[in-house]
């Protein structure tokens, strides 16, 4: 992987202050970005490659009782 490349993603988005979080996945560095009704994952792989994921909200607000689904259908 070029750290390069990534070093010059992170400033683009830096200036336009676009906040993000790091982590490692898989063989993988995760950026997570988090913008308005949105949240992308951009994945830097060490073949250099680049995988980007966009999960779009639907606007639809939810009581608590949805936490009911989230512990029923995504638990071990």
């Amino acid at each position: 992987m070029s750290i390069g490349k990534v070093i010059d993603f992170l400033e683009k988005l830096e200036e336009a202050k676009i906040f993000f979080s790091l982590s490692k996945i898989r063989d993988s560095l995760l950026v997570e970005i988090t913008v308005p009704g949105e949240k992308w994952e951009v994945e830097f792989f060490e073949d250099e490659h680049i995988e980007v994921e966009r999960f779009i909200s639907t606007g639809e607000i939810h009581d608590a009782t949805a936490l009911d689904i989230l512990f029923r259908e995504f638990s071990d």
